[in-house]
């Protein structure tokens, strides 16, 4: 009897071509704008990710301790709390750092960078600018590509090794100091020690904080300078997964001792706000489509109510209650579909359209920096987008249907003649 249920459905559909089209759109508006603002939101989610993963160590092992080490008098004595306890003289830091990298290197899948921070002031034609001082060796950040090669204004990395004491700073602190690519300033250690470094290298990362705030010298010379020598205070992971960060960090704190911080533990608070704006995402998308099945439930409602007589007369002829429940709720699926093909189109539309939208952002560059919207092509996006308008349409016939079903065909006739 299912292919008559179907005729049937269709056959009500059409007569009302009308209300059958606006529920059609209905649908399909609220599918289309769907799928596009998830490809939005999830394209901007994946971009920012990206950048999280792509601009910082995946794990970043320091020169600290998670916890503080427990003095005697506190295993000696139960009354006994010490905090904020300093040595005499705190110079931190790495003070093994070929056995830790020996110990790692056994294990740690992808590259190793390992680095000394220093702060610092630059001097130069009478400006003093503050700066955060890497200390590195040139061949591991050219494999990490920690600063890409194309944002490199002038020189690179490699640069340092070209002899003497040399630095590479960001363009904007070049600009600040009035210096340039073979500039030669003065570099203050937070020891005190002053030394003239040459600029080298120049690199614009389009982040503020870097390009006017950090520079990179030699290891050796990092080392120097703040007195510490064969001495580090940071190592770096690149993993070819980064969702291993955390199971490699807590092993490689378990294994050395020192703090090891995973990209996912650096940005948990960030983390946990993009899964509550896919939890909001997805409630105005559910709402969008669930104003969509009112729609549906008014014209099936009306449909019962206008096709009562009919109703009557198929269940006198032998049609049952699950069979008219079927039927109406079959006509609801048929909106649902045709609303669903629409929607996809329109999402796919939308998208494209979206997708060639271009940005020119001039800054203190030569050239201006053209970037697009974020957007992310997934099937799921259609997926999601079609089963919830079905679902949504089928409790949209469902509940007319119950009560269709539930008439009584002799009440009905009798009425009507």
């Amino acid at each position: 009897m299912t292919p008559l249920i179907l005729e049937l459905a269709i056959t009500h559909i059409l007569g009302r071509g009308r209300q059958t089209w606006i529920a059609v759109l209905s649908v399909g508006l609220g599918v289309g704008f769907s799928i596009a603002m998830a490809a939005l939101m999830q394209g901007g989610e994946d971009d920012l990710i990206d950048q999280l993963v792509n601009d910082m160590p995946h794990v970043e092992i320091s020169d600290e301790q998670r916890d503080a080490r427990r003095q005697p008098a506190e295993d000696r004595f139960d009354a006994a709390q010490i905090s904020g306890l300093r040595p005499l003289e705190d110079r931190r830091g790495m003070l093994n750092p070929e056995e830790i990298r020996a110990q790692l290197s056994a294990w740690v899948p992808g590259e190793m960078v390992w680095r000394l921070q220093t702060q610092g002031v630059v001097r130069y034609a009478g400006r003093d600018e503050g700066i955060s001082l890497y200390g590195i060796e040139p061949e591991q950040e050219a494999e990490v590509e920690s600063i890409k090669s194309e944002d490199f204004v002038h020189g690179d990395f490699n640069s340092l090794l070209s002899g003497g004491n040399n630095i590479v700073i960001g363009d904007r602190l070049a600009d600040k100091l009035g210096a340039d690519h073979g500039t030669t300033l003065s570099l203050v250690s937070s020891t005190g020690q002053t030394r003239a470094f040459k600029i080298t290298g120049i690199f614009h990362t389009g982040t503020t904080a870097r390009d006017e705030g950090e520079g990179y010298v030699l290891l050796k010379k990092a080392q120097i300078l703040s007195e510490r020598p064969n001495v580090i205070n940071s190592i770096r992971l690149y993993l070819p997964d980064p969702d291993m960060a955390p199971s490699v960090a807590a092993r490689a704190e378990s294994q050395i001792g020192y703090k090891s911080v995973s990209w996912q533990e650096a940005n948990e608070s960030l983390l946990e706000a993009l899964v509550i704006r896919n939890v909001i995402m997805y409630t105005v998308v559910g709402t969008i489509l669930l104003v969509a099945g009112f729609g549906i439930y008014n014209i099936i409602s009306t449909l019962t109510h206008e096709k009562a007589r009919d109703i009557a007369i198929l269940k006198s002829l032998g049609f049952t209650e699950p069979d008219m429940r079927r039927l109406f709720v079959l006509e609801g699926m048929i909106f649902g579909v045709g609303g669903s093909v629409l929607g996809w189109l329109l999402g796919f539309g939308l998208c494209v359209a979206l997708s060639m939208v271009r940005f020119e952002l001039s800054g203190d560059v030569v050239a201006q920096e053209i970037t697009r919207l974020p957007l992310a092509w997934s099937i799921w996006h259609y997926v999601i987008a079609g089963g919830f308008a079905m679902f949504s349409a089928a409790v949209a016939g469902y509940l007319p249907a119950r009560k269709a079903a539930r008439l009584n065909p002799v009440a009905i006739i009798r009425g009507a003649s």
